[in-house]
C-alpha cells in the first residue's frame, strides 16, 4: 500500500504513468525526481514555447487586418476594440476554472483539449458572413477557452522540471514566444490577407499549427510529479481545497502587488496590439505618406513593420530582463522587481513620444515604439519566475489563473475597448484628421498606466524577500491547530501531535 503514495499527485483520468512494472529501486536511482528525463524535458519545453508561439501569433493576427475588418464590417473604434476585449473576457473567466483543474488533475490532456478546441473555433471565424459582426465576436469569445486551458498550466509544468537559475533560464525562453508571436500574428496576418486579398484567409493559418500543437503534446509532453523537483517532503504537498488556497494567496504581499504591477503591463501591451499598427496607418494618411483606405483591401505595410519591431523589442526586452535580474542578484535579493519597475518606468516616456511624434517624424514613432516595447517586455519571465517561487507547488496553476483574472480584468480585457471609445468620444467630426488626433489623444493614456505600474513593482520589493522565505519553508495541514500548554507558555501545534 505504501508504494502507492506518490499516486497521489498523478492524475485521476488518462495518466501518463507507464513505467515498466517490477525493478521499482532502479528506476529510483535512475529517473530524475520530475519522473522526466532531461531529454525529455527540454523537449516538452520547445513544445510549450511552440504553443505559447502559436498562441499570440492566432491573439493578434486580428489587430494585423484590423482596418480590412473595419470596412469589411462598417464598425467605429469602438466594436472594433470589442475583438479583443470579447476574447480576454472569456480568456479571464474560464482562467479559474481551467486553474482548479490544473492543480488537481492530469496537466497535458487538459492543454490538449483546449488548444483542439481553440483551433477549431478560430478556424469557423474565418467564415463569418458581412451582415453578422455579433458571430465574428463570439466565435473570438469562445478563443479564450482554448487559451486559459493553456496559459494557466504550462508555466507550471516547467515549474515542475526546473528549479533556481535553469528554471529561469527556460522561462525565459518560453516567455521569448509571446513577443515573438505577436510580432508573427501582425506579419503572417497582413501578408497572407495581402497575397490573397482577403483578411479571412489570415485566420486560417493557426488552426492547422493548432493541431500539430495537439499532436506533439500527446505524443512527445509527460506530466511531471508536481514539486518533487524542489525536494520537499511529500506530507507537505497534500492538496487544500480551492477556498484555502484563495485565502493565501490573498496575504500573499508580493503575489498581489506583482499582480497589479503586470495588470499595468496587460493594459499598455493589449492597448498597444490593437491599435498601433491602426494609429500609424491613420498617421501616414494624415500626413500624406499614404493614400486613404476607403473600400476593398487596406494594403499596409504599418502591420509588417510593427510586427518585425514587436518580434525584435521581445527578444531584446526578455533577453535583456533576465540578464538584468541575473547580475543584480548578486547586490540584492529585491532584484526582480526593481528590473520590472525599471522596465516599464523606462518605457513610459519612450511610449509617450512615440504616439506625439506620429505626426511629425515617422521613422522617429518607429524608434521610439522600438525603445518602449524593449523595456516593456523585460516584465514577462520575471513576473512569471516572481510567481513560481512565492507560490508552493500545489497552488501555482490557481496563482496563474489568479494573476490572469486579475491582470486581464483591470487590464486588456478593457483597455482596447476603452481606447476605442475615448477615440470615438474625442472625435468632433468624421474626417481624416480627427480619425487620427482622436486615437492619438487616447493612446497617451498608455504611459501613466505604465508608471503606476513601475509604482506597484516598487511596492513589490519590500515583501519579496519575506514571502519567498515563506513559499520555501511552507508547511501544509488541513488540521487547526490547538493551544499545548508547555513550560509555562501556550504553543500552536496541529491535533495530529497530541493524538500520537
Amino acid at each position: 500500500m505504501s508504494l502507492e503514495a506518490p499516486a497521489s499527485d498523478s492524475a485521476p483520468f488518462l495518466s501518463d504513468d507507464s513505467e515498466a512494472e517490477g525493478t521499482e529501486e532502479a528506476a529510483e536511482r535512475e529517473e530524475p525526481a520530475s519522473g522526466v528525463s532531461a531529454t525529455r524535458a527540454v523537449v516538452t519545453v520547445l513544445v510549450l514555447c511552440y504553443i505559447n508561439l502559436l498562441n499570440y501569433m492566432d491573439r493578434f493576427t486580428v489587430a494585423g487586418v484590423l482596418p480590412d475588418i473595419e470596412h469589411y464590417f462598417g464598425i467605429d473604434d469602438g466594436k472594433s476594440g470589442l475583438l479583443q476585449t470579447v476574447f480576454i473576457c472569456s480568456y479571464m473567466v474560464l482562467a479559474p476554472l481551467f486553474g482548479y483543474l490544473g492543480d488537481r488533475y492530469n496537466r497535458k490532456w487538459i492543454m490538449s483539449g483546449g488548444i483542439a478546441f481553440w483551433s477549431l473555433v478560430t478556424l469557423a471565424s474565418s467564415y463569418t458572413p458581412k451582415e453578422h459582426f455579433w458571430a465574428l465576436l463570439l466565435t473570438r469569445g469562445l478563443v479564450g477557452v482554448g487559451e486559459a486551458s493553456y496559459s494557466t498550466i504550462a508555466p507550471t509544468i516547467i515549474a515542475d522540471l526546473y528549479v533556481k537559475e535553469t528554471r529561469t533560464n527556460m522561462l525565459s525562453v518560453f516567455y521569448f514566444a509571446i513577443p515573438v508571436g505577436s510580432g508573427l500574428g501582425y506579419i503572417v496576418g497582413s501578408q497572407v490577407s495581402n497575397v490573397t486579398e482577403d483578411w479571412h484567409w489570415a485566420l486560417r493559418v493557426t488552426p492547422a499549427l493548432g493541431l500539430l500543437a495537439v499532436l506533439l503534446l500527446l505524443l512527445v509532453v509527460q506530466e511531471p510529479k508536481r514539486g518533487a523537483i524542489e525536494a520537499r517532503r511529500q506530507h507537505e504537498l497534500h492538496r487544500t481545497s480551492w477556498l484555502s488556497d484563495l485565502r493565501a494567496l490573498s496575504t500573499n504581499t508580493t503575489f498581489i502587488l506583482s499582480t497589479l504591477g503586470f495588470t499595468a503591463v496587460a493594459f499598455v501591451t493589449g492597448s498597444l496590439a490593437l491599435w498601433a499598427p491602426t494609429f500609424l496607418l491613420r498617421a501616414a494618411v494624415y500626413t500624406g505618406e499614404r493614400v486613404p483606405c476607403l473600400e476593398g483591401h487596406c494594403s499596409s505595410s504599418d502591420s509588417l513593420i510593427f510586427g518585425v519591431i514587436t518580434c525584435v523589442t521581445g527578444v531584446l526586452g526578455v533577453a535583456s530582463g533576465v540578464q538584468a535580474s541575473r547580475l543584480l542578484r548578486t547586490r540584492t535579493a529585491r532584484a526582480d522587481p526593481l528590473v520590472c519597475a525599471a522596465g516599464l518606468l523606462m518605457s513610459a516616456p519612450f511610449l509617450y513620444l512615440a504616439v506625439v511624434f506620429a505626426q511629425a517624424s515617422t521613422v522617429a514613432t518607429y524608434v521610439f515604439i522600438f525603445l518602449g516595447e524593449c523595456f516593456l517586455s523585460m516584465n514577462w519571465a520575471i513576473v512569471a519566475d516572481i510567481l513560481l517561487y512565492v507560490v508552493v507547488p500545489t497552488r501555482r496553476s490557481t496563482a496563474e489563473a489568479l494573476q490572469i483574472v486579475i491582470s486581464h480584468l483591470l487590464g486588456d480585457a478593457g483597455s482596447p475597448y476603452l481606447i476605442g471609445v475615448v477615440s470615438d468620444a474625442l472625435r468632433k467630426r468624421d474626417s481624416f484628421l480627427w480619425q487620427f488626433r482622436s486615437l492619438q489623444m487616447s493612446l497617451l493614456l498608455c504611459s501613466f498606466v505604465a508608471v503606476g505600474g513601475g509604482a506597484f513593482f516598487l511596492a513589490t520589493a519590500l515583501f519579496i524577500e519575506r514571502d519567498r522565505h515563506r513559499a520555501e519553508n511552507f508547511l501544509s495541514t488541513d488540521e487547526e491547530p490547538i493551544v499545548v500548554p508547555q513550560s509555562g507558555r501556550s504553543t500552536l501545534v496541529p491535533v495530529s501531535s497530541v493524538l500520537i
